[in-house]
């Protein structure tokens, strides 16, 4: 049985460059208050809070003089709420995230109509959408769009403008279809149509790396938080390749029965898995054989 990597996988640059700013900061200072969990990994999040990390859920929560943005962002009145109780603020947004979150300020304010794809739970979705100052309808996908944002059949006084923006781990298939069905609708009725690739390099050189990976094995494992919207894109895009995938969190989760007959593995991982737990996979799957 061999083992395969995928060229591209593990921390990305906004991750690697959260926690390195986190880890910094509280050795320097002893404590530390973020909001939310700084990347969708436990293990990350539990080697932090060993070394005096805090995680908290409301600025209200915070008991210290800091607190940390994560990686996924946090709408406008965050920041607000945060000046207004004296707190510094330590930005650790990604900068892919933020390039968002100002594109959808920017559009509202310009009297576009945002259309964002993505998963409306997710934190990185509910920070863009506050900090836009006008209407942002989220979609997970193309089908959705006709019923979230019905065609108007009697024109408007003012132009309808339509702008499109994308969570950064969607796949580029899902916003091309979005784009393709969008102009299909509303291209005879609307006065202006802006569409924003805003899928970030790192989770689209991931995902290419994983379905060229998922299509020369027998099966794949992707390593990833549960809560990782990249790490579950990953996933379904191997397993639309046909090949047997398994998500796991650690090396624990492995089973050997998942290998009967496997003649090629394949490993990738999410943008917020660190490289100590993708080591451990890798010896954990090597030992199996």
């Amino acid at each position: 049985m061999k083992v395969v990597l995928a060229k591209e996988m593990g921390f990305c640059f906004g991750v690697r460059r959260a926690v390195e700013l986190v880890e910094q900061t509280v050795a320097e200072r002893g404590h530390l208050c973020v909001l939310g969990e700084l990347v969708h990994n436990k293990q990350v999040v539990q080697r932090l809070e060993v070394a005096g990390v805090k995680t908290v859920r409301e600025v209200a929560d915070v008991d210290d003089d800091t607190v940390v943005i994560a990686t996924h962002g946090a709408p406008a009145e965050v920041f607000e709420k945060a000046r207004e109780r004296g707190l510094r603020v330590i930005d650790a947004t990604c900068p892919y995230v933020r390039v968002i979150q100002q594109k959808a300020r920017r559009l509202s304010d310009s009297g576009f109509e945002v259309v964002l794809l993505g998963d409306r739970g997710h934190t990185e979705v509910q920070g863009i959408v506050g900090w836009a100052r006008g209407v942002v309808h989220v979609v997970a996908g193309a089908a959705e769009l006709g019923d979230v944002l019905p065609v108007e059949e009697k024109p408007r006084k003012t132009a309808r403008k339509i702008a499109f923006l994308s969570q950064t781990t969607q796949s580029l298939a899902a916003f091309q279809e979005l784009i393709v069905r969008a102009a299909h609708i509303y291209l005879k009725t609307t006065s202006e149509m802006s569409v924003h690739n805003t899928i970030c390099d790192a989770t689209a050189l991931r995902q290419q790396a994983a379905m060229s990976l998922a299509s020369r094995c027998d099966v794949v494992i992707v390593v990833g938080g549960r809560d990782s919207a990249n790490t579950k894109r990953l996933v379904e895009l191997c397993a639309q390749t046909g090949v047997r995938v398994y998500q796991i969190e650690v090396a624990d989760g492995l089973n050997p029965l998942w290998f009967e007959g496997a003649r090629v593995v394949g490993l990738t991982a999410g943008a917020s898995t660190p490289d100590w737990i993708i080591s451990e996979v890798q010896r954990s799957i090597e030992e199996l054989k």
